[in-house]
């Protein structure tokens, strides 16, 4: 039997590693947040009669002749073009427009959102709120759903361990995109962060479902033997069911166009990192927790039981 628990600390080790660099571009480039959390002005324009492909350096340069070089500029297919900038005001829109309309010809107004500083303030706290309530309600669901079982409230605080890693393994992947792709942190993030981090706990809830029905049935069992056993009993489930997910997430990623790619690879970095998590991570912590292994983290051996 592969024994996955018993190398549980190289598993551990390879998290912080794909954790790092997003952690570091978290300190170094902060969150790229759009303008539905920083507030600004959001400008989609087409433009039917450009000859050639539009190309984001061009549509910078024409920005920074009337003040506005700082703004993020993204191009997609039928010569769409997509800014984001500080707030525009009427007079301003018009000289970007008008700028814009000099250099490609005429010009087709798609969408023209503005969100103040005070909205986007209150936008940003609101989804903090909502995944901490999210990880507050997991943490006492599981608590409650494991409450027959020795040290139930263990369960809960693994399975929000492995979702939080699930988290800034998703951010940081945001923050580096937004430093080399010009993503940015919108609504559609946020839907995307909730919706991994409800698949990430579903799958720990499996692993953690099965090594209670084997408490039951393998009682002189170790407790490490017994996780480890209830890691590969769920193993072909779990991969199974997040290939199914991923592949379609890839199909979507490649064909399903620019409106929707940064949502459906966040979902996909999220998804497989939910798999690893959940495999790797939260039940490994269980025996880390049940051997009072915690200061190993700290370069001091383990307490004899």
């Amino acid at each position: 039997m592969v024994n996955i628990v018993g190398k549980r600390y190289w598993y551990f080790a390879l998290s912080l590693l794909v954790m790092l660099p997003g952690l570091i571009g978290i300190g170094v480039w902060g969150l790229p947040l759009s303008i539905d959390f920083s507030g600004g002005s959001k400008l989609e324009v087409r433009y039917p009669k450009a000859e050639g492909t539009i190309q984001p350096a061009d549509v910078k340069t024409v920005l920074e002749s009337v003040g506005f070089g700082d703004s993020i500029v993204q191009t997609s297919e039928n010569n769409t073009v997509i800014i984001r900038t500080k707030t525009l005001d009427e007079p301003s829109q018009a000289k970007v427009l008008d700028a814009m309309k000099a250099k490609y010809g005429e010009v087709t107004v798609l969408r023209i959102d503005n969100v103040g500083p005070t909205v986007g303030a209150e936008v940003t706290q609101k989804a903090a709120i909502a995944v901490g309530l999210a990880a507050i309600g997991i943490l006492l669901y599981i608590t409650y759903a494991f409450w027959g079982i020795p040290h139930a409230f263990r369960y809960g605080v693994c399975a929000i361990a492995a979702m939080l890693h699930d988290v800034l393994v998703v951010i940081g992947v945001a923050s580096i995109f937004g430093k080399f792709l010009g993503w940015e942190i919108d609504s559609l993030f946020l839907t995307a962060l909730l919706t991994v981090i409800g698949f990430s706990v579903h799958d720990t809830i499996v692993v953690f479902d099965r090594v209670r029905e084997n408490q039951r049935l393998y009682r002189r069992a170790t407790y490490e033997s017994l996780i480890n056993h209830s890691i590969i009993q769920t193993l072909d489930r779990s991969l199974n069911t997040q290939l199914t997910i991923v592949f379609t997430l890839i199909a979507l990623a490649l064909f399903g166009g620019v409106t929707i790619q940064h949502f459906i690879v966040t979902l996909l970095v999220g998804m497989i990192s939910g798999t690893y998590s959940s495999i790797f991570n939260a039940a490994p912590l269980l025996v880390v927790w049940e051997n009072n292994e915690w200061g190993r983290f700290i370069g001091r051996k383990p307490e004899a039981a």
